[in-house]
């Protein structure tokens, strides 16, 4: 049963529930300022000398996606057979071996889509098709069923073991929780002997699941599940079968991760030959740590994940298979599952699932590789431009601990501007998006355009945006038109002297101007007093574009007028020397009018022109 609160009912306390899986709230609050007059902690476990803490991860486990039951059974809108094999075709896209495919006893649909599975051949041979039963006999017999003649199929059956199921649930005692599981796996076990006898290909495998394991006294859970694997290789040679699977869940999270680490390794440390035992791992993540509880679960001796992709399932959900192992990856350990398109992967799960992933959701959400700080762009700028020169060292730039071109992001997704952002994060977007290296100080004067920009609309600011300004800023291509343009030219001189000799369009009108320098921006800035223009040059610099017959000249120069107001251009060419040339009169073009004049243009060629 899948109980709802409305949102206008979110901060209260629910006091009953009606029949039809509705939670009726109360109409007072009744938040305690001692709760532990009310509730318990959890109890530790009596583990003196855990080794767990001393381990590390080093390989993947197995991996299991519970997506198509446990994943499914949480939507309000559950799968269609179409959604369903969508999202079993993106599961074996990421290479996942085992795949518990549904609750084929629960509906048709469920039967339905595990037969056609089966049917249309539609599983590799190296892939488990996994299904789940509770330890009732008419759902069991049906679920083997539903896999008759399936290549590889693990029966999944669990029974609930904590003291809270049963005494409240099923009042049941200790050894009749362990009978009713012992009782239930012989029937598993005869219905496959059934089956092998009677020439189905079929290679088994059996789960089992003391259901709310976490809640459950230790030495219990290791009595019961001794038992069970009593009975499944009763009259074999255990050590000649495959292992039987433990699946241990933490059904409800309840306690801190490490008391779950505990319990694992309480688990294996306990159970009966260990080496034919898999011990997996089952963790939801009511209170936020699914994820910590999995991994520390794996140092505590676990061999198996089982999960769903970002983290759905009932209540807060199951943890988060791409999360573990993404983590894992960024140590240098393979999960030897592919999320190197992880777009794709997001953009199947939502569409079957119908649930958004969060945009701070861990390595998946549309903001996670995103910095807006001033500080952090300047950071990243840095550590891309180190770690270009210094390809052959480990990935280690900052904030970004993962290459996210390793998982089909973009880089240009990494630094994004709003008004909190700084210089070091709109060049880097320059330099991604055009190829120009800014001057430190230049970077200064084009990030007061952006932040002006950003603040006079409250908004984000693009990286097509920000083109867009910094074409408008400097005169280049479509856009504001500057005063000046170059049409053509020459020079004369030898030595320390030089002529220049040209025509410039002046307010669109082609006049001839002629001066002297000491090189060709000097000489064009002596030629401009003609025009009614004084400029002195500050700084200039210039740079390759590109590569082999492609390659063109960037040129910037900051200018001063007699005021010292300081005015930046730039110039592309193919040739370095009309670069420079044109990277004057584009900072002469923008003395020609007021700052705020200038930014208004900008502003209405940014905002209003498509």
């Amino acid at each position: 049963m899948t109980s709802t609160i409305s949102a206008s009912s979110r901060h209260s306390i629910p006091t009953s529930a009606s029949t039809n899986g509705q939670v009726r709230m109360s109409s007072s609050n009744t938040w305690l300022k001692d709760p532990s007059k009310k509730y318990t902690p959890f109890v530790s476990v009596p583990l003196k000398d855990r080794t767990w803490p001393d381990q590390r991860i080093t390989k993947a486990p197995r991996w299991a996606s519970s997506d198509l039951r446990d994943g499914n059974q949480a939507l309000i809108n559950p799968m269609t057979i179409e959604q369903k094999s969508r999202f079993f075709d993106l599961l074996l896209e990421c290479n996942f071996k085992e795949i518990e495919a549904g609750f084929p006893s629960a509906s048709q649909t469920e039967f339905d889509f595990i037969r056609g599975l089966i049917e249309k051949d539609k599983i590799p041979d190296d892939v488990w098709l996994q299904v789940l039963t509770p330890a009732r006999e008419e759902l069991i017999r049906r679920t083997v069923e539903s896999v008759r003649d399936a290549k590889k199929a693990i029966i999944h059956m669990y029974n609930a073991a904590a003291p809270m199921f049963r005494d409240q649930v099923f009042q049941n005692t200790k050894q009749q929780t362990i009978d009713l599981a012992v009782r239930h796996v012989k029937l598993v076990k005869s219905l496959i002997d059934e089956a092998i006898a009677r020439g189905d290909r079929t290679q088994w495998q059996f789960e089992y699941s003391p259901e709310a394991f976490s809640q459950t006294e230790p030495d219990f859970a290791v009595e019961l599940c001794n038992a069970v694997q009593e009975a499944w290789f009763e009259g074999k040679d255990k050590f000649k079968e495959l292992p039987i699977i433990f699946n241990l869940p933490a059904t409800v999270e309840v306690a801190t991760p490490n008391n779950y680490a505990d319990q694992i390794e309480y688990f294996c440390r306990n159970i009966k030959d260990r080496s034919q035992v898999v011990v997996s791992l089952h963790t939801h993540n009511d209170r936020g740590t699914g994820v910590a509880a999995s991994e520390l679960g794996l140092m505590a001796g676990a061999d198996r994940v089982e999960g769903c992709l970002f983290g759905n399932g009932e209540r807060t959900g199951n943890v988060d298979i791409v999360t573990l192992a993404l983590n894992m990856y960024t140590q240098g350990v393979s999960p030897e599952l592919d999320f190197s398109d992880l777009d794709h992967v997001i953009d199947v799960v939502t569409k079957c699932n119908d649930l958004p992933v969060h945009p701070r959701h861990p390595w998946a959400g549309e903001l996670v590789f995103t910095a807006f700080s001033g500080s952090h762009q300047d950071a990243i700028k840095k550590g891309f431009a180190y770690h270009k020169k210094n390809a052959d060292k480990p990935w280690a730039l900052p904030y970004l601990p993962v290459d996210p071109a390793d998982i089909g992001m973009t880089y240009e997704a990494v630094i994004r501007v709003n008004s909190q952002s700084g210089k070091g994060g709109v060049a880097y977007l320059v330099q991604r998006a055009m190829g120009l290296d800014l001057p430190r100080r230049m970077q200064v004067s084009f990030y007061q355009v952006i932040q002006t920009l950003s603040e006079r609309t409250s908004k984000e600011i693009t990286t097509e945006d920000i083109e867009k300004a910094f074409r408008a800023t400097y005169y280049l291509g479509e856009g504001p038109v500057g005063r000046f343009g170059l049409v053509d030219y020459s020079f004369a001189g030898e030595g320390g002297k030089k002529t220049f000799k040209g025509v410039v369009t002046d307010n669109g009108k082609e006049v001839a101007v002629q001066g002297e320098g000491n090189g060709p921006v000097s000489s064009l800035l002596d030629a401009l007093k003609s025009a009614g223009v004084d400029l002195n040059v500050k700084e200039y610099s210039e740079h390759s574009i590109g590569s082999g017959s492609s390659t063109r000249a960037a040129a910037y120069v900051e200018l001063l007028d007699k005021s010292g107001r300081s005015i930046w251009g730039v110039g592309i060419d193919e040739d370095v020397t009309a670069a420079s040339l044109r990277a004057v009169l584009s900072a002469a073009s923008g003395a020609s009018d007021s700052a705020e004049q200038r930014l208004k243009d900008v502003e209405d060629f940014v905002l209003f022109r498509p």
